[in-house]
């Protein structure tokens, strides 16, 4: 997501690791435009950090240090997802929290995601 703009994208996944980071990577790398380079924040977890992770051209991926969430915007969103929308909830089935996920993440608007990622360290004017 872009803290100045609101924009995202996103893909919600039955699990996480390398090939998904990948695709992922591809994701985001076409869905921001080949005359777009993005800055992605990471944590250190290990499909962010695995040899055979393999960033497009349009992406610098920025890792975090270790044990420093509250540095990660997107900490910030997932816990106001928790909070308004996934929390104090029984969930039928894997699928119902799977469909629940993605309903959340649609809840969200540019103005909401501004508001929860901007930073003064992560916004850079040219």
């Amino acid at each position: 997501m872009n803290p100045r703009t609101g924009a995202s994208s996103a893909l919600i996944a039955p699990t996480v690791n390398t090939d998904m980071m990948n695709h992922h990577l591809r994701f985001i790398a076409q869905e921001a435009g080949a005359d777009t380079h993005v800055v992605l924040v990471l944590d250190q977890a290990g499909w962010h950090m695995a040899k055979a992770l393999a960033a497009p051209q349009n992406i610098t991926l920025l890792h975090l240090p270790s044990y420093s969430p509250e540095l990660n915007p997107v900490e910030r969103v997932w816990a106001y997802l928790r909070s308004r929308q996934l929390s104090n909830r029984v969930y039928e089935d894997y699928e119902a929290l799977f469909t629940a996920t993605g309903d959340a993440w649609n809840t969200l608007t540019p103005d909401t995601l501004k508001s929860l990622c901007h930073t003064s360290w992560i916004t850079h004017e040219n």
